[in-house]
């Protein structure tokens, strides 16, 4: 991603570029980083899985070890239910690991302009590439709502949750149908938000990387320190929206059916009730 010695302007690389081809599939540059990315993470997360202990290690393995906690526990708060909740943690957790590893990598020189094919920089991070957090928002949207209509009971009950009260009214219909447009925008709303952080960032390390000259990896640094902030961050954020989309759902969801079984209970009970005469009771 850092040129070190640019002469004539700044590298800045928004669109990414084909570096061969599997038959018609032409695989990009940010393709090719993300299987590699993800070839590393997977090793990475198989060996730390392997040294995890009761007792906590330092370093990496306990690095690990706090990201898998702290991912369990912001799904867990989220939804009413625990144990629904605890179906979704590995998913999420491997979400998060994806997202902040794919972006901290991005920041290694060999990423970039480090290594060409021809003209074109050999690798480019997955993250900084719109059709790859397009295609990762899809995916989460797909699984948020895939569960949510299970966790719903059916597509019927998971449409309901977006009216405040009967579709017959024209104002609850109008504004369950906004409802449902906005729910849709989100997968726009994820992947535009991941991928603008990521490519601005590029872009002000590309262009201090080059006022510096032969100094480069002194006055890009501020900024490659604060892009692993951003990285940390914009990982949390992408899995938290995914985190509460879902929860939201579920969450309406269960309440409707404690609901309906409280109402249910109370009219069996009613009978008896309204049966009595005043002072049968007493005997």
């Amino acid at each position: 991603m850092i040129s070190l010695f640019a002469d004539s302007g700044p590298a800045i690389h928004v669109a990414p570029g084909g570096v061969f081809h599997i038959g018609s599939w032409v695989i990009t540059n940010s393709i090719l980083y993300g299987w590699v990315a993800s070839a590393i993470l997977t090793i990475l997360l198989v060996w730390t899985a392997r040294r995890v202990i009761v007792k906590p290690r330092g370093g990496f393995v306990q690095f690990v070890e706090a990201g898998v906690e702290f991912i369990r526990n912001l799904v867990e708060n989220a939804f009413d239910d625990k144990r629904i909740a605890r179906k979704y943690v590995p998913y999420f957790v491997t979400l998060f690991f994806f997202i902040l590893f794919n972006t901290w990598f991005g920041l290694l020189p060999v990423v970039g302009d480090g290594f060409h094919s021809g003209d074109t920089p050999l690798f480019r991070p997955f993250t900084g590439d719109l059709n790859s957090t397009f295609a990762m928002a899809i995916v989460t949207m797909v699984v948020v709502y895939t569960a949510s209509i299970r966790e719903s009971g059916g597509l019927k009950k998971y449409i309901k949750h977006f009216f405040v009260g009967s579709p017959k009214n024209p104002l609850y219909l109008i504004i369950a149908l906004l409802e449902m447009f906005t729910d849709l925008t989100r997968v726009v709303s994820l992947s535009l938000r991941l991928f603008l952080n990521v490519a601005i960032g590029e872009m002000v390390i590309a262009v201090f990387s080059y006022l510096g000259h032969f100094a480069a990896p002194l006055t890009a640094l501020p900024f490659t320190l604060i892009e692993l902030g951003v990285g940390a961050l914009q990982s949390y954020i992408f899995v938290i929206l995914g985190v509460m989309y879902l929860a939201i759902a579920v969450n309406h969801a269960n309440h409707d059916t404690a609901h309906g079984e409280k109402d249910h209970l109370t009219e069996d009970e009613q009978p008896e009730t309204i049966g009595l005469a005043p002072g049968s009771a007493r005997g």
